[in-house]
């Protein structure tokens, strides 16, 4: 499932497809910003979004095979709550 057949989704249930875009556009932005800003998004029974930090690190080129330095970063992080866990059983 895609962005689209999420959009079609929320579509057939609540209202037409381009305020539904506007929805799913707006929820989407709205998880970007709290992430940047550092922030858990938490979701009851769905899961929580957060940010992890992963620390710098040896790596090996695959064609060479000599080692290179991968750079520290902050990367988004998906934990799926209980609900979401057990629906899937």
């Amino acid at each position: 499932m895609n962005k689209e057949d999420i959009i079609n989704e929320v579509a057939k249930v609540t209202c037409s497809k381009a305020e539904a875009a506007t929805v799913v556009n707006a929820f989407l932005d709205a998880i970007k910003k709290a992430l940047k800003k550092g922030n858990k998004v938490t979701l009851i029974g769905f899961g929580t979004f957060s940010v992890a930090k992963r620390s710098a690190r040896t790596g090996r080129n695959p064609q060479t095979g000599k080692p290179i330095k991968i750079a520290a970063k902050k990367v988004p992080k998906f934990t799926a709550g209980k609900a979401l866990k057990d629906s899937v059983k």
